[in-house]
């Protein structure tokens, strides 16, 4: 799942990445249009403003110049003093002519003045000093000598930018009257109207525009931020959702396997503790300590697959029942295998049982070869088994086990991780409870294959000497011994037999209300009772009366537990100590 989720944080910063960078050239290109478009207003203008030049020039052509009354602003043009009838007098009133040149040139003096647009008029050829060409108007009369065509650029004026243009006059017949003596023919190129159209006004729109179009489109970045974040978030919910059920299914397994021995019950969980104690002492990062620690909760998870009759054996398993056993290892593999969220573990799951010295299963692997987290993973579990009680065998202190993991570094377990597991768990609390006993109706049941006898269905002998300590928690101890019994079933038969001992378990049985009743060598009983109103007298009438008939002669012994002294705690020993006075 780890690999998954990462490809949906990949995914996700993919989805930033691009949704940011397709609202940054969306909002770039609108940017763009609108200082283009405000180039395109600004040409607009001066071809307009031209055109309207050109129009009024030529107006004034047709009709060979206007005649005004002379003025301040409009003195006689020095440069049209070839002309003979330049000037008149009506009326006492000086008038003079107005070639379209001149009237062009005061028009745009008085519209720059009045809207700020610079215009002028201008030829290589001039007539008139004042109309001299700037170093961009000679770049686009040069060039209009070759296309006959308008000129138009960006070009900065006192620092200022402007879109100037330049439109050819091109010389007409008309044009001729004032013009002719300076070489000029028909369809010559004369000179350039030009018009500077300011920038600024017009960028500072493109910038007002552009500035509410950003604003838009971070609102609609950040919504689409939203929506993918929450998008994420609800696929990330739905894996973790689905890594959750299949862990609780999982761990759901684990208790079903926990659930058929009081042994396993809590035992990966304290695994799963120890190595994560471990670990620490290691210095292993917190992302590792928690795949062991979801490892260690897994571990034995095969053992589901594994039979009763060789799981719960309480006693040392025969080479095929060990070979069956560790086949748990494997089991555990192939159920985690084709689960992706267990990736991480199924490995560690698998190698927990390889050892130091290449001794381990399922594959042999030596030192290194099994991943660090599952070296750990196999040293807490080994502390786990020492230190729990089992039937069979009595747990270890905490001391002891670490004294034998001790003994076997570089054997079964990693000396380094050896020196760690001792600083890590030489403090820590074993709960006494951890055990495996008979305490429950279902415990007994289950069990009842391996301790109980399958004729009488009282505790066996395995029993009895596994747990004969626990004569010490009841007031008496019984003990009745069948004498004669074998020859009786060569005589009557096992079966009659069989029937006898039934009977003699059940009158033992309901004879005492707190006891544990156990059946030894065939013909013997033993029971450890609590019960005050019990009555030897009345047992003893009992059996004899069972047993008249029968041949079958018996010893019976009453005890107080209180008169026995155990050193050893072997059978022989107490019964002994019950044969004597």
């Amino acid at each position: 799942m780890k690999h998954k989720q990462k490809y949906l944080f990949f995914l996700t910063n993919i989805l930033y990445i691009g949704w940011t960078l397709l609202i940054i050239v969306i909002v770039a290109i609108i940017i763009n249009r609108n200082y283009n478009y405000a180039k395109s207003i600004a040409l607009h203008t001066a071809k307009t403003i031209v055109n309207k030049d050109l129009a009024y020039r030529s107006w004034v052509a047709s009709h060979g110049g206007v005649y005004v009354p002379v003025d301040k602003e409009t003195p006689p043009n020095p440069y049209l003093s070839h002309i003979k009838n330049r000037d008149f007098y009506v009326n006492g009133i000086h008038y003079t002519l107005m070639n379209p040149a001149y009237t062009l040139s005061q028009m745009m003096k008085d519209y720059t003045r009045l809207y700020g647009v610079k215009t002028h008029i201008t030829s290589l050829k001039l007539l008139n000093p004042k109309n001299k060409p700037d170093e961009w108007e000679k770049q686009a009369l040069k060039t209009m000598e070759k296309t006959k065509k308008q000129y138009y650029q960006l070009e900065k004026i006192d620092n200022k930018e402007y879109l100037r243009l330049m439109n050819p006059l091109i010389t007409k017949k008309a044009c001729l009257k004032c013009h002719g003596f300076q070489g000029y023919k028909v369809g010559d190129l004369r000179g350039g109207v030009s018009v500077a159209i300011p920038m600024k006004n017009l960028y500072n729109e493109a910038f007002a525009n552009s500035l509410v179009v950003s604003v838009a489109f971070l609102v609609i970045w950040l919504l689409g931020i939203m929506g993918i974040r929450f998008f994420s978030k609800k696929v990330l919910e739905y894996m973790e959702e689905k890594e959750k059920l299949y862990e609780e299914y999982i761990y759901g397994l684990v208790n079903v396997v926990e659930k058929r021995d009081s042994y396993t019950a809590g035992h990966s969980k304290r695994v799963a503790h120890y190595a994560i104690l471990i670990a620490k002492e290691m210095g292993i990062s917190q992302k590792d300590r928690h795949i062991l620690y979801r490892a260690g909760m897994l571990h034995d998870i095969g053992k589901i697959g594994i039979p009763d009759s060789v799981f719960l054996k309480p006693r040392k398993l025969t080479d095929d029942e060990f070979e069956i056993i560790k086949q748990h290892v494997v089991l555990s593999y192939e159920l985690l295998k084709n689960i992706s969220i267990f990736d991480e573990i199924k490995e560690i799951v698998r190698d927990h049982h390889e050892h130091y010295d290449g001794s381990g299963y399922p594959r042999g692997l030596k030192g290194d070869e099994t991943p660090i987290l599952a070296q750990i993973l196999m040293t807490a579990d080994a502390f786990d088994a020492m230190t729990t009680n089992r039937i069979y065998k009595p747990r270890k202190t905490v001391a002891e086990a670490l004294d034998e993991i001790k003994s076997l570094a570089s054997k079964q377990f990693n000396p380094e991780i050896v020196k760690y597991t001792i600083k890590a768990l030489k403090d820590v609390y074993i709960d006494s409870n951890y055990t495996q006993s008979l305490d429950s109706f279902l415990e007994k049941e289950r069990l009842s294959y391996f301790y109980r006898d399958q004729l009488t269905h009282v505790y066996n002998e395995f029993y009895l000497q596994s747990n004969i300590k626990e004569y010490k928690a009841y007031d008496y101890i019984i003990w009745l011994s069948l004498h004669n019994f074998q020859q009786y079933n060569k005589t009557y038969g096992w079966q009659k037999g069989n029937i006898i001992l039934q009977d003699i378990a059940d009158i033992l049985d309901s004879h005492c209300s707190q006891k544990k009743l156990y059946r030894f060598y065939g013909d013997n009983f033993l029971m450890f009772c609590s019960d005050k109103s019990f009555d030897i007298k009345e047992l003893d009438t009992k059996i004899s009366n069972l047993l008249r008939n029968s041949e079958i002669e018996y010893h019976l012994i009453l005890k107080k537990t209180e008169d026995v002294e155990l050193v050893h705690y072997k059978l022989d020993e107490l019964l002994k100590q019950l044969q004597k006075d």
